[in-house]
């Protein structure tokens, strides 16, 4: 495990002098390697408050480029960001922010031809799409790869967060079983989101990501956090320890 470098001891100095890190934690941080799949509302903080924690390695996958109308949630992009690959442009971001991580990028679609090869020696997952197939596939390939990813989704003035890990609670298909038909549930461009909540909630994200690689706290395993901006109220919501019959995970 490397040593840290006198400028890193004063970039992550209100780390060290925590308790639950220290210097021990902040080089697990420094190992560790983390891949965001989704570059936009929830990936841009995540990604941001990732790197500037200091994870070492962050994978980030998406196919689509910077629209002017992802500016008003999509924090890692700027005005001068319209047109580039996403993943290009939070890679800048991140390297002006912490050259300490090393970024890799993927500009493509995640699919099941190539989850399983994207997976590969990441640590965990943070699950930054904004529709259905993908959480339901990242959801399988990370279960069937004994992968721990974090889960999340926005809508409007409201968000949830759940975290799986291997042998430890329910998976994403345990709690929602099949995705819905094809545009049944209407999403952000039909009904709207209010921006930060993708802060909010990609925020949580990182965190959830951050305190796996520490080993410190209590993550989402077997509950879903729930968020509702206009009230202004989280909810903790029970899961059911043991789904029997899932297809995935078989309830384990």
């Amino acid at each position: 495990m490397r040593e840290l470098s006198e400028v890193q001891k004063e970039r992550y100095a209100r780390h060290i002098v925590l308790q639950e890190a220290g210097e021990k934690g902040q080089k697990k941080l420094l190992d560790g390697k983390v891949l965001i799949i989704g570059a936009g509302g929830l990936g841009s903080p995540a990604a941001m408050y990732l790197a500037a924690a200091g994870v070492g390695t962050l994978g980030v996958a998406d196919a689509d480029a910077v629209d002017v109308s992802n500016l008003q949630r999509q924090i890692a992009h700027g005005t001068g960001d319209i047109g580039k690959p996403k993943v290009e442009s939070i890679r800048e971001t991140i390297h002006d922010m912490n050259p300490d991580v090393s970024v890799r990028t993927y500009q493509t679609f995640v699919g099941k031809e190539n989850i399983m090869e994207l997976l590969g020696e990441y640590d965990f997952v943070v699950d930054a799409t904004d529709n259905f197939a993908a959480k339901f596939l990242i959801n399988d390939a990370c279960v069937r790869g004994g992968k721990p990813f974090c889960h999340a989704g926005i809508l409007r003035f409201q968000g949830q967060v759940m975290t799986y890990v291997p042998g430890k609670g329910p998976c994403y298909r345990c709690i929602f079983k099949e995705e819905p038909p094809e545009g049944a549930v209407p999403g952000c461009k039909e009904v709207g989101i209010i921006g930060a909540m993708a802060g909010v909630i990609g925020s949580l994200q990182a965190l959830e990501a951050i305190k796996y690689l520490l080993g410190a706290g209590e993550l989402l395993t077997g509950r879903l956090l729930t968020y509702n901006a206009l009230q202004n109220e989280f909810r903790t919501v029970k899961l059911p320890e043991h789904v029997h019959g899932c297809p995935v995970c078989g309830g384990a």
